[in-house]
Order: structure tokens, then C-alpha cells, then sequence
């Protein structure tokens, strides 16, 4: 099938998370839970990171594949809300390093509290996060959920000190794997675990979300380009502005080798507005957004092949739609 095939319908949402509706009420639920004694400034803080929205997809990738292999519905609720709550610690460190303001559109944490108080909210909601992952009851899927935090810190602390201004395919896709695919990696694996699979079916799932969180970064990182900022909730050419390059720039620069303006970039100019915008139109004027799309069906295509083998049913549909979904959201 070509990239073009891929997309058969456009597909919402509400065609795959309908499945697990009724489970993803019971992990918003669960994500909201307090201990006892716990500070009114984390309860809000956390209500405030959980009331701001997110597509939720990386809990329903756990919860379709559990439920597409019989696993126990509880203990797949309370993995994918670790998942979740994984995802929202990683994104308040994130905006304090990065420094971001807004995040969908509203002050992000670090806008409002100190340093020290950010970092110290971001600290509980990992400790919350891995104490959910332990309520799935399982050394294995606690196993594979440590491995995973400790590869998105380590993406992170390249990002910091390697990757900014480098300009390669290589050091792109291992950004995106740590930052992003390798929590979709571990939503499939661990869901796969809690379903008592075997070894191949697990490593085929956490191929599918390994390839599903690939292009779902690129789509991302797309749209930094061709939507504008009431849609993405921040600044357009966020990461050129921090020196970061991702795939549609390097599918313009490989054609444009020559381009001043992304030298100008390269050689510690991200921080200029005027550079930024014109590197932006020229990306959006170029063929570069339409190679990074078709690279990210390329991985879903792959994504897709991975749930072949799968039992037929309904919980695999969905996570084929899903796949679809996500590139070619919004774009």
C-alpha cells in the first residue's frame, strides 16, 4: 500500500477511544486521587496540569492493548494513569528548562510558582506516576517503566548539552525516540504484559508504539510550522527559537544546503524573531513539510503492520485508527 492509500477515512478520536471510554473516565479519576496529608498546593497544581487538556493517547494505547489481550481492566487503569501522570511530570520539567510561559494555551506551572517549587511539583508527580505503575502489580511492567524514565531524562540531558545546534538525521530521531516514542513504546509494551503475552507479541506491540510515537513527534513538529498560535497553544517555531532542528528544517536544508538564514541559526541566532520567521515560511514554501509527512506514514504504515498477527477485535481496530489519526491530525 502507498502513502497515500494509508489514509483511508479521516479518522477522530471518538472512533477509538469509544472502546475504552468508560476506562479512560476511570484513569482521570484515578490520576486525581490524593494521599493523605498531601499539600493543597500539589492537589491544585495537579488539577491545573490535568484540567488543561492533552489527547490522553498514551493511556489509551495502554488500556486498547491490555483490553485487546484480556488483561485485567483494573490493573490496566491504574497502568495507563501512571502513564499519564509520567507524561505530565516529564512536561513541567520541560517548560521550566525550556523556559515556556504557555503550554495548549494556558501559563504552564513554572509561569506562576518559582523554580523551586516547579521542580519539587515535577518531582511528586513522578514519585505518583511510579506509584500507580506499582498498583498494576507487576516487577516486569515496573521494570520497563523505570528503564523508560531514565531514557527520557537521558534525552533530555543530551538535548541540554549535545543536541541543540547539531543538525543531523541521526541525532533528530534519537531525540524524538527518548522525548517522545519511547513513552508510546512503553504504554504498548507494558499493556502487552498486563495482557500475558509472549515474548514475540510483546516486542511486536512495543514496535507499534516505538513507530506510532516516531510519527506522532513528526506530525508535531510539522505543525510547529503550519498552524499558528492560538492552535498550538505556543509560539510558532518554538524549537528553532531554542536551536533545535527538526525534520521538516532538515528536509529543507538537505535541499538547501546553502540556506543563510538556518547557518545564521546554527551559529547561535535561534533567538532572533526575524531569522525564525523567514526559516519558517521558507520550510512551509518548500517540499520539506510534505517529505516529513510522508515519512511519518511510513512509520505508521510499519506501526500498522506490527498489529497483523493481533487477535481481531475491536480493541485492535481502534489501535489502528489511532495510528491513522495521528498524522493526520490538524494537518
Amino acid at each position: 500500500m502507498g502513502v497515500v492509500g494509508l489514509l483511508r477515512t479521516r479518522v477522530t478520536p471518538t472512533d477509538f477511544f469509544e472502546p475504552v471510554r468508560a476506562d479512560l473516565a476511570a484513569v482521570e479519576a484515578k490520576m486525581r486521587e490524593t494521599m493523605g496529608g498531601q499539600h493543597e498546593a500539589l492537589t491544585g497544581a495537579t488539577e491545573h496540569l490535568l484540567a488543561s487538556g492533552g489527547k490522553r493517547v498514551r493511556p489509551a494505547i495502554a488500556l486498547l492493548t491490555a483490553r485487546m489481550l484480556d488483561g485485567e481492566p483494573a490493573r490496566a487503569v491504574s497502568l495507563a494513569a501512571a502513564i499519564e501522570m509520567l507524561h505530565t511530570a516529564t512536561l513541567v520539567h520541560d517548560d521550566l528548562i525550556d523556559g515556556s510561559l504557555l503550554r495548549r494555551g494556558i501559563p504552564t506551572l513554572n509561569a506562576q510558582w518559582s523554580p523551586a517549587a516547579t521542580v519539587l511539583t515535577g518531582d511528586f508527580l513522578f514519585a505518583r506516576a511510579a506509584e500507580l505503575a506499582s498498583q498494576a502489580d507487576s516487577v516486569r511492567v515496573m521494570r520497563v517503566f523505570a528503564q523508560t524514565l531514565m531514557v527520557i531524562v537521558n534525552g533530555e540531558i543530551n538535548q541540554l548539552f549535545v543536541s541543540r545546534g547539531h543538525v543531523s538525521r541521526e541525532d533528530y530521531f534519537k531525540r524524538i525516540y527518548a522525548k517522545t516514542a519511547s513513552l508510546f513504546a512503553v504504554a504498548a509494551e507494558a499493556g502487552a504484559l498486563l495482557g500475558h503475552a509472549d515474548e514475540a507479541t510483546v516486542a511486536a506491540l512495543r514496535v507499534f508504539g516505538k513507530e506510532v510515537g516516531i510519527a506522532f513527534q513528526i506530525v508535531d513538529d510539522v505543525l510547529d510550522f503550519t498552524s499558528d498560535e492560538a492552535q498550538l497553544g505556543k509560539p510558532v517555531g518554538s524549537d528553532l527559537r531554542q536551536g533545535l532542528f527538526t525534520l521538516p528544517a532538515l528536509c529543507h536544508l538537505e535541499n538547501n544546503p546553502g540556506d543563510h538564514d538556518i547557518t545564521s541559526l546554527l551559529n547561535g541566532r535561534a533567538g532572533d524573531p526575524e531569522i525564525v520567521r523567514r526559516v519558517v515560511q521558507a520550510v512551509k514554501d518548500s517540499g520539506a513539510i510534505d517529505a516529513a509527512l510522508a515519512e511519518a506514514r511510513d512509520y505508521v504504515k510499519r506501526a500498522q503492520d506490527a498489529l497483523t498477527k493481533m487477535p481481531d477485535n475491536l480493541y485492535r481496530h481502534s489501535l489502528f485508527d489511532l495510528a491513522e489519526y495521528l498524522v493526520s491530525r490538524n494537518v
